[in-house]
């Protein structure tokens, strides 16, 4: 069967699934979806039509991955349910479990549909719908969309509007003279920003220590959504934009590197036709920024025209982007490669609001650090996540950790909490003292 091209989007995480292998099952993701109280009792013939529905509507969601690699666009068919049984008050938690054990493998990408789903039954009943999705199909925020219209197809038995873009038309577009023109903005952009950046965030190993090379930290912290959230009211910023140039000001700090080289992936849904569209479009996008500024005001007035820098060129083409990191290494006779990742995975950002110095100290005898996850293989040295974690933020730290040992990784996290905390207070002091 002939393909069609892959997309950037799909070829930029295809390359670091190939990377990553045999532990691409980091790659998978998965999503919740509680049935809600106004549809009617559903049974799993219900669910299995509406994701069959689902999957007409989205072609991403019946690719799979062929020779080449070329995307193969398969024909609809009923889907494959997992179903487990809960008793009334567990199903959130039996949801969660069957979440994690649908997504311990790594996915066939050539003889698997891209979409695992499972169903959870309470007293005879859907409850909870659990959608797996391979990254190829899907980034974060398409699988957003595919929730959002599962939940209309159970609800109403349709979703309403014009057909959302499907891959290989994204595909066609990105080879026409207009995609490349902006290819080519993007290439320059990244060759000239790699001619001056460090060749690395973490150019050498530091140590090497036995068991798996790769682990993930975990800080829970209210603490730090409530300091991002006074100082995004006290700057006119968000607290996107707060998180971000706190953590360059970080990987400047433990790195001893005066300007920071950051990889934010970034949703490179700007265009109309992209955003209903269910597939993976986000890519990274390269953040340079000077950190050697003493006051984190400086430093965040100069993250905002850097971040607008990285977000305009990170739709790109990654066959022109290695052509240009292979120019730009080549003229420095070195591999520049900042490895060095940053991923807002929140959706939403809650309301900022501007809270007292106090109530931020407080809240930080309640910060948890863990470590969930680790492996032998990942296609990064240090990466960096948030996540909304109820009324706190989740900031993990995967790295390699013969570049940045655990130690490393717990201090980098415990200091982005205390710069956060105590910038914030240090802004309220100044803010009393001028009124």
């Amino acid at each position: 069967m002939s393909g069609e091209p892959l997309t950037w989007g799909q070829r930029a995480i295809w390359a670091a699934i190939e990377r990553t292998a045999p532990d691409d099952r980091y790659f998978n993701f998965g999503r919740v979806l509680a049935v809600p109280r106004s549809i009617r009792p559903l049974g799993v013939a219900d669910v299995r039509r509406a994701v069959g529905l689902l999957t007409d509507r989205h072609q991403a969601l019946r690719t799979t991955i062929g020779p080449g690699p070329v995307q193969i666009v398969g024909e609809s068919a009923e889907p494959v349910v997992g179903i487990v049984h809960a008793a009334r008050g567990e199903e959130a938690a039996v949801a969660a479990e069957l979440q994690a054990r649908m997504g311990s493998s790594a996915f066939d990408y050539g003889d698997e549909r891209p979409l695992r789903v499972g169903v959870v039954i309470c007293e005879g009943t859907v409850s909870h719908v659990v959608l797996v999705f391979c990254h190829m199909a899907a980034d974060g925020l398409g699988a957003e969309i595919a929730v959002r219209d599962l939940r209309l197809l159970l609800l109403r038995g349709t979703v309403g509007g014009p057909p959302p873009a499907q891959p290989a038309e994204l595909a066609r577009w990105q080879n026409s003279a207009e995609g490349l023109r902006l290819a080519r903005a993007a290439d320059e952009y990244w060759e000239r920003e790699f001619s001056r950046i460090p060749v690395s965030m973490f150019p050498a190993p530091v140590a090497e220590l036995p068991g798996p090379p790769i682990w993930r930290a975990l800080l829970t912290s209210r603490a730090a959504a409530m300091a991002a959230q006074r100082l995004a009211v006290l700057h006119g910023a968000t607290t996107g934009a707060v998180l971000l140039a706190a953590s360059a000001a970080m990987v400047g700090r433990v790195t001893g590197q005066e300007l920071c080289a950051m990889l934010p992936i970034v949703g490179n849904r700007f265009r109309a036709d992209t955003r209903n569209a269910v597939t993976t479009l986000s890519q990274e996008g390269l953040f340079v920024c000077d950190v050697t500024a003493e006051r984190f005001d400086d430093l965040l007035r100069a993250a905002r025209p850097a971040a607008l820098r990285a977000y305009r060129h990170a739709y790109h083409d990654p066959a022109g982007r290695a052509a240009a990191t292979a120019r730009a290494s080549a003229a420095r006779g070195a591999e520049v490669q900042p490895y060095c990742c940053y991923n807002d995975m929140r959706f939403a950002e809650p309301p900022p609001r501007d809270w007292e110095p106090g109530e931020i100290h407080a809240a930080l005898g309640s910060s948890t650090l863990t470590w969930p996850i680790s492996q032998d293989r990942l296609n990064c040295r240090f990466c960096v996540h948030i996540t909304g974690e109820g009324a706190g933020l989740g900031i993990s730290v995967t790295a390699d950790t013969r570049y940045l040992p655990k130690a490393g990784m717990e201090s980098w996290l415990r200091g982005l909490e205390d710069l956060l905390v105590e910038t914030a207070a240090r802004a309220a002091a100044r803010k009393v003292h001028a009124g």
